[in-house]
């Protein structure tokens, strides 16, 4: 079993490898060289594009928790917000202005927890 990935690279490789898909292959199916490809895995190149990374969970068959954890360690190690909520974010000013009331009052893992546990009963219709 593999340890967490701690950058993308690291990540990128462990799923390459875990699926049983040569670099050139992978290389290939993304449209990339690849030492391109091997610099990416060995962090020496930034992170895949986002249309790079969405054909990237399609080429290694990411499941949902695997394509969060991938965007999370992109967006951590590029220092922004996860690309894959970029649009959601940009699109609705109102969850920065969420965002910044949860940090101005210093919301913690158990208030998030609560926040999301109510929004997916509220979705989901059991009131």
């Amino acid at each position: 079993m593999y340890k967490t990935a701690t950058n993308f690279g690291e990540y990128l490789k462990q799923k390459r490898e875990e699926k049983q898909i040569s670099l050139r292959e992978l290389a290939r199916r993304l449209e990339v060289s690849a030492p391109f490809l091997s610099d990416v895995e060995n962090n020496r190149r930034t992170p895949l594009t986002e249309e790079r990374l969405a054909t990237l969970a399609d080429v290694l068959n990411l499941s949902e928790a695997e394509k969060a954890e991938m965007y999370d360690i992109v967006g951590h190690q590029k220092g922004l917000l996860a690309p894959d909520l970029n649009p959601y974010v940009n699109d609705r000013p109102y969850v920065n202005a969420a965002l910044r009331t949860a940090r101005n009052l210093e919301a913690d893992e158990d208030d998030w927890k609560m926040f999301i546990e109510e929004l997916v009963k509220r979705k989901s219709g059991d009131n």
